[in-house]
């Protein structure tokens, strides 16, 4: 330590007059006294001043160089270090000597950039100041096709100095995009596969950038998904493959780059890695098998992906897919019902999946999972039922294959997306289905729990579809029994709400039930509807001029027939609708305007 003392003082004193050997002396031993103890050499050359005098011998024609550039980029390991390296001036100089030819200095000078831009917004900000993101996209792509082990090693400098230049940076790794870096670092991976620690800079690189939505278009110009499959199939190590997914999940949130992968024989890798870890216990496996199986059912989420992976239902990957749901892995199971959510995307695939017994697999599933069970799977396994209950033919097939039961089952479930999915599914099922919604709307239990729902303030997305089941139970059974039931258990006030959402859909679905509620059983519902101040909230609807033709429409209707009660019709006469309807004879909308004539004629009357 005396030796770096004295090192550190004849750097002080004679850096403008010492001659390059007596430099070279004081730089070796300041390099050695790094190479054993780091951090305390780092604190003595930051207290001695020295930083400054390197600005001065960073120069292109010195032999010391290399060396200064060395030290600089052993002290900027140290975080303590990165801003008096900026503060001391050495970034604009390092820099510069990016523009130099002898490798040793770029070397060293792209390990001191780097070092220096890793976690320091000061140091990105002063490399950015001076160009040198530029200059290092220079270099890239010129020594892009250079296998000789200088360049690679270079490249690997240089692809490290980047990726800390702009990582968890927006800014500057749109400034990297634009500059068009990812088609040099793609060519980079093809050409270099064969170099451990190339291609795991370029994987970091592309980590980085694949986060920002620009990225992707330009991955997606580039042949990135046919070398990271080609890589992956290489992969023994646990390690390398959680890097190649990590770039891989990003990127296949593009839906042309899904197709890419698709095509590039990713999804035959997945189900490899599905079948040999499926029944291991040990932890990397369990991870990989998540991975592998969650990524497969993002490559789904593309249509034309997904399409293609169908094949008409007779697809092998299909197939596959369908034997994870009675899988014991909980983790196959999800995917599994997932995959069949995402392949249930358009009606000829849900009429196929329901012809071949599909259904049937996901009740078993759900039947698995009724007691203390897995609120991801049944998540999954309701998304899959309901989208396979949209298509018309569906329902009735459905329905008599007991979905409606299993779906009741996770009725006493606390959990709002199973609860939301739920929902979802039955509202699917009853759709034109009068027997099925009668059914379902005289299950007092059900009714009861739909009106506990509509209060769940917290879950917007529950209330909102609980108040549009209730509505469809009384739209498609137009069955009393239902209306009375759903009065019982207190559940028009919900519906007098939901008339004032803020979605005309909603609106629309709750006037039509009430106008039923109104013409079958007004006598039944008539204290209800008063209390909810159904008059006042149509007497709004009426006279706002943004409201939907429909709306006006339906609320029309709804007075019509509304004014059958003498309680309701003297609220009528008292809130001067005629007023309000008689403008609407004018409306631009002819069906609007002559269900203003006619109910203007009946108020008329009335009155």
């Amino acid at each position: 330590m005396d030796n770096l003392s004295d090192a550190l003082k004849k750097l002080q004193i004679t850096t403008t007059d010492s001659t390059e050997d007596s430099l070279e002396g004081c730089l070796d031993c300041l390099l050695q006294a790094l190479a054993q103890n780091n951090m305390e050499t780092s604190e003595k050359i930051q207290k001695s001043g020295v930083l400054q005098v390197f600005a001065s011998l960073l120069t292109p024609q010195s032999s010391c160089t290399a060396k200064v550039a060395n030290i600089i980029a052993e002290v900027a390991r140290n975080e303590f270090m990165r801003n008096p390296c900026v503060d001391a001036g050495l970034i604009p100089p390092l820099v510069q000597l990016l523009n130099c030819k002898d490798q040793e200095v770029l070397l060293q000078t792209g390990r001191a950039l780097g070092n220096i831009c890793y976690d320091s917004h000061e140091g990105r900000n002063a490399v950015d100041h001076a160009g040198g993101a530029h200059i290092v996209v220079d270099h890239i792509r010129s020594l892009c096709s250079k296998t000789d082990p200088a360049s690679e090693k270079l490249l690997t400098v240089f692809c490290g100095m980047l990726m800390n230049y702009s990582n968890e940076n927006d800014t500057l790794q749109s400034q990297l995009i634009n500059m068009g870096v990812i088609p040099t670092l793609v060519k980079l991976l093809g050409i270099h596969c064969q170099n451990a620690a190339l291609t795991e800079m370029c994987l970091v690189a592309f980590g980085n950038l694949a986060e920002l939505e620009s990225s992707k278009e330009q991955f997606a110009y580039t042949n990135i998904a046919e070398e990271l499959v080609k890589l992956f199939k290489k992969q023994i190590e646990h390690d390398k493959k959680e890097m190649i997914f990590e770039v891989l999940a990003p990127l296949a949130e593009n839906d042309v780059i899904k197709l890419q992968l698709v095509e590039a024989g990713l999804v035959e890798c997945l189900l490899e890695i599905v079948q040999k870890t499926v029944d291991s216990d040990k932890e990397d496996d369990i991870a990989e098998l998540k991975t592998a199986s969650d990524l497969m059912v993002l490559l789904l989420l593309g249509d034309e992906s997904m399409q293609k992976l169908f094949e008409g239902g007779k697809g092998s990957v299909f197939q596959r897919v369908l034997s994870w749901i009675p899988s014991n892995s909980h983790q196959l199971q999800l995917a599994g019902a997932l995959a069949i959510a995402n392949f249930a995307r358009n009606d000829g695939n849900c009429i196929h999946m329901v012809d071949n017994g599909i259904v049937q697999k996901l009740m078993d599933l759900l039947d698995r999972h009724v007691e203390d069970g897995n609120v991801t799977v049944q998540h999954a396994a309701l998304s899959a039922l309901r989208n396979l209950a949209i298509p018309v033919v569906n329902k009735a097939k459905m329905l008599s294959a007991g979905v409606a039961e299993a779906v009741l089952k996770f009725l006493r479930s606390e959990m709002p997306p199973v609860q939301f999915k739920l929902l979802g599914t039955l509202r699917m099922l009853i759709d034109a289905q009068a027997e099925a919604a009668e059914q379902l709307g005289k299950n007092v239990k059900l009714v009861e729990r739909l009106v506990e729902w509509c209060e769940a303030k917290d879950h917007a997305g529950v209330m909102g579809e609980s108040n549009r089941l209730l509505s469809a139970l009384i739209r498609h059974s137009k069955s009393k029994d239902v209306i009375r039931t759903i009065v019982q258990s207190g559940g028009i006030k919900h519906l007098v709400t939901m008339a004032t959402s803020e979605h005309v859909i909603m609106q629309n679905e709750a006037l039509v039930a009430l106008a039923l509620i109104a013409a079958l059983e007004l006598v039944t519902a008539e204290k209800d509807l008063e209390n909810a101040q159904l008059v006042q909230i149509l007497h709004r609807l009426l006279s706002d001029d943004r409201s939907a033709p429909e709306i006006k429409y339906n609320s029309m209707v709804l007075i019509c027939a509304l004014i059958g009660s003498e309680s309701l019709q003297k609220e009528v006469q008292s809130m001067a609708f005629l007023e309000v309807v008689s403008k609407l004879r004018s409306h631009e909308n002819k069906t609007v305007a002559q269900q203003a004539s006619l109910t203007e004629q009946r108020l008329a009357v009335e009155s």
